[in-house]
């Protein structure tokens, strides 16, 4: 798969779990960074560097791979990217971390075991982080999200 990988400045931290919920790989840069050193990290890292900063996109640097998007809204800011990128909301949904962007894995009987037994049903799939060991299943904040990628994905383009 060739997907866009991106980095979110610290204003689109909302933006960036949803991105990592669709499963695209997408960094949160600090937001102690000077605006020289988000972009370099970008570039460096083949990132589509996103952002609310207009200032950041005086900077030679924010040229070609940099996307100014709307402030506030998540639907605004979902529909610029539907319209840059054509995003796939679905498709690779539920497989990184959203805290820190790691692919999950199937959580092992020991991790399942931590999950409230009245909050998952049999049978659905229960993943975790290997970096920081955090539990995904499919409760009520996996079907809230779930429903906004759905609705999204159905504001696309194509």
């Amino acid at each position: 798969d060739n997907l866009p990988r991106f980095m979110c400045d610290v204003m689109l931290a909302r933006l960036a779990r949803f991105l990592r919920a669709a499963g695209y790989d997408t960094a949160l840069a600090e937001d102690t960074m000077p605006d020289a050193h988000i972009l370099g990290a970008a570039a460096h890292e083949g990132r589509w560097l996103l952002t609310v900063d207009r200032k950041i996109m005086e900077h030679k640097a924010a040229g070609g791979r940099t996307l100014l998007l709307p402030h506030g809204s998540l639907e605004a800011q979902a529909a610029a990217l539907n319209a840059a990128f054509d995003l796939d909301w679905l498709t690779h949904a539920f497989t990184r971390c959203l805290v820190d962007n790691t692919p999950l894995h199937p959580a092992t009987e020991e991790q399942i075991r931590t999950i409230p037994p009245d909050a998952r049903r049999p049978g659905e799939p229960v993943t975790a982080c290997p970096r920081c060991g955090r539990v995904y299943w499919r409760g009520s904040h996996f079907k809230r999200m779930q429903a906004r990628l759905h609705h999204w994905q159905g504001l696309r383009s194509g």
